[in-house]
């Protein structure tokens, strides 16, 4: 079996490898949490760091789980894999006896195994059913299934919200009409071919017309956006002092939530002037490591075109007030 690929038909490379490491400090050893495992990238750099840096690494998807734990195998015991969702990163570590780890890592959205897949329908580069579900042995709906019964406005507002699609209307209006004649949107193909006509895109154009209309029915079959901002919480309160946590987004409602999220956690009170009390649950829990988010270079972006849009933000831990 060859190994994932990443975009440009090169083996697959990690999004800010180095900005990411150079932010964990895994050099000085102790347990990192990577809660969207993949393939294993970001893990073995954490572990090719120091024999003394441990990880358990945590992912959706059994087929990741499988390459990463093979990838890693040279390290012993130092790797763990763990079929989770990072959103559940209290419970597991509660299970394996673990109060307070070095570092964690998140690399939201989809990884290059699930986007390559010929059958997972996460890429209208290949027909596939329209799954898109990043747990493919899980009881979630599929992006078919979804589209199969939710009324035309709340497609839309997927479509609008989750893609930022000015003709989310009438990419709605065209699949309830399609499913309404009996022939509802069932693959890659037929989705991206409805959202081309929908939009009378032109050839011309520099990304595929139908790109925003599967990213965001993706974030919805995921539920990518959901209790984001409560794992960031969680993964801070689990970190020892001085640990570090980084998170790479690669959509602007990912890194708003984590943005706002770091921000808050740092002491920042969103909360009217005027009101007598907090009640936005500010506290001084972080030192934020990033003002702004570190983005890939020039050369990054043209060997890896999918880390075009990643932002990388970091925390670090401080001591209980």
């Amino acid at each position: 079996m060859a190994a994932p690929e990443g975009g440009t038909g090169a083996p697959h490379r990690p999004v800010l490898l180095q900005e990411t490491i150079g932010l964990l400090q895994p050099e000085q050893g102790g347990l990192f949490v990577d809660g969207t495992l993949g393939l294993g990238g970001h893990s073995e750099a954490i572990l090719e760091a120091s024999t003394d840096a441990s990880v358990l690494g945590l992912d959706r998807d059994r087929e990741a789980l499988r390459w990463a734990t093979k990838r890693l195998a040279r390290f012993g015991e130092r790797f763990r894999a763990v079929h989770s969702d990072f959103r559940d990163i209290r419970s597991v570590l509660e299970e394996g006896g673990i109060e307070r780890v070095r570092g964690v890592l998140v690399d939201l959205g989809v990884s290059s195994l699930q986007f390559d897949s010929e059958e997972r329908g996460f890429s209208f580069r290949h027909d596939a059913p329209l799954d898109m579900r990043m747990n493919a042995e899980g009881d979630e709906e599929t992006a078919a299934e979804l589209l199969l019964h939710l009324p035309e406005e709340e497609i839309a507002r997927i479509i609008y919200e989750y893609g930022e699609e000015r003709h989310s209307r009438r990419i709605a209006r065209w699949i309830v009409e399609r499913r309404e004649r009996g022939e509802p949107v069932k693959t890659t193909k037929e989705l991206a071919e409805l959202v081309a006509r929908a939009v009378k895109a032109r050839k011309s154009e520099r990304i595929h017309p139908a790109t925003r209309a599967f990213q965001a029915l993706r974030i919805a079959v995921n539920r990518e956006l959901e209790g984001l901002d409560e794992f960031i919480e969680t993964a801070i309160d689990l970190l020892e002092e001085g640990g570090r946590f980084c998170a790479i987004s690669f959509h602007s409602l990912e890194d708003r939530i984590v943005k706002r999220t770091l921000k808050r956690l740092s002491g920042y009170c969103e909360c009217d002037r005027d009101a007598p009390v907090c009640t936005c649950g500010a506290r001084r829990a972080v030192e934020i490591l990033t003002r702004r988010p570190i983005t890939p270079g020039e050369r990054e972006v043209e060997e890896n075109p999918r880390a075009r849009s990643a932002k990388l933000r970091a925390a670090r831990r401080l001591a209980p007030g």
